[in-house]
């Protein structure tokens, strides 16, 4: 039974292997049109209907593309259109939510000392605040307020910095992060999925039957597409978060979230700036480099821990009581505290190291219990951690770890 662990860990690797390729895809195809379209050129002798060209070279090859505002004379049979990358890479960022999140809401979604909720509702809570995201979105978007692409997108950032706060009142700070991430994900594929590829069927329908096309349709999904090219760099952020706490672990975390909007903009717009031949505006990586330079000052804040909230982090939930139970408890408990308390500690003492590694502290009794499946897969089945084995942990010390997890969690002592 104590290999379901291994299985769970490999299916939560390959979930987010998936997630990666599709993104990559995603991204790189969504890049890739981005810098084509700004960079198109109108030239003399270019067939009717075509608002510009660009003569590109790849891979030996010489590629010559024509863009039609609606379409040229003759439709072509086959259509390549870009959209399941989109779609698969949703999918698979929420089969990942699913598999981490949601399976280990106790460990990685519910933070008790910011709200003390069952796993259910937190998942609950997870999946409606994604949903309705949407819905407040999109109707923003067909507002009166809509039609005014700088006032829109004003008022969508402060939507984005509302659901970072939101969110860090409700999760883990890592789950707050991931969720602002998935939030802006969920808004992005659904302007694929509901707005962009309808609207562009729609045109190619009418455009075979004979029918001049409705303009609001290509007006409607070129203002989405513009949303997605600016929503795609903190994205990508959010999604490396959990790798470093001292963007999610901080007192000002949710400030630096938003921080992290602005500087998507920032960057773009030098891209978007530079592709379509207009300058270079190097103000903006210097405009970057400030707000970057501020959510590296607002990382060292330190958070502050109320009396209540210390008794509480010291309490063992129910959902890990089995490990601080378990006869093997006390030496695995030594163990861990000799072997990898220096790091994973609030205020570690091994040189170099300023933040536990992932924001995880082993130094409690209900820390330990807590991380009891992550010591096991990293320390028990695999010589992970300590990294290059820095702390000498014997095979005695790993063998006692794993017999730990694998008598509290199913009953195999050995």
């Amino acid at each position: 039974m104590y290999e379901y662990a291994i299985a769970w860990e490999w299916l939560s690797f390959a979930v987010r292997w998936l997630h990666v390729i599709t993104a990559i895809a995603w991204i790189g195809s969504s890049f890739y049109f981005i810098a084509l379209d700004l960079g198109l050129t109108k030239r003399p002798g270019m067939p009717v209907g075509a608002s510009g060209e660009e003569w590109q070279v790849h891979g030996g090859g010489f590629y010559h593309i024509q863009k039609y505002m609606v379409a040229p004379a003759a439709m072509p049979e086959h259509l390549t259109w870009f959209k399941w990358e989109s779609y698969a890479t949703w999918l698979s960022g929420f089969a990942m939510l699913a598999v981490v999140y949601y399976a280990g809401a106790d460990l990685y979604l519910i933070d008790r000392n910011v709200l003390d909720v069952s796993a259910p509702v937190a998942i609950l809570i997870s999946l409606a605040s994604l949903g309705l995201g949407w819905v407040l979105y999109d109707q923003l978007c067909k507002s009166p307020i809509g039609k005014h692409t700088t006032g829109l997108m004003i008022v969508l950032y402060g939507v984005l910095v509302v659901m970072a706060w939101g969110y860090t009142q409700l999760f883990t700070g890592r789950a707050a992060f991931l969720h602002l991430g998935a939030f802006t994900a969920t808004i992005m594929s659904a302007n694929v999925f509901l707005i962009i590829i309808p609207n562009q069927k729609i045109v190619v329908a009418d455009l075979k039957a004979g029918r001049t096309p409705d303009s609001r349709l290509g007006l409607q999904a070129k203002q989405r597409s513009l949303h997605n090219n600016y929503l795609t760099l903190p994205v990508i952020f959010l999604m490396l978060s959990n790798h470093y706490p001292l963007a999610f672990g901080t007192a000002y975390n949710w400030v630096i979230a938003s921080l992290v909007f602005l500087m998507g903009v920032t960057i773009r717009h030098w891209f978007n700036t530079k592709h379509a031949r207009k300058g270079s505006p190097t103000w903006t990586w210097i405009v970057t480099l400030v707000i970057f330079i501020v959510i590296m000052w607002l990382s060292t804040v330190p958070r502050q821990t109320t009396e209540d909230g210390a008794e509480a982090a010291g309490a063992v939930a129910p959902a890990f009581a089995a490990f601080a139970e378990d006869v093997h408890f006390s030496e695995a408990r030594d163990t861990v505290q000799g072997r990898c308390s220096m790091c994973h500690a609030a205020d570690p003492v091994w040189e170099g190291i300023h933040r536990a590694p992932k924001g995880v502290l082993l130094e409690t009794d209900a820390e330990i219990a807590a991380h009891a499946r992550e010591i096991y897969l990293q320390s028990g089945r695999s010589h992970a951690m300590p990294p290059g084995n820095l702390t000498a942990m014997t095979e005695a010390e790993r063998s006692l770890i794993s017999a730990w997890y694998e008598s509290a969690a199913y009953g195999a002592d050995r």
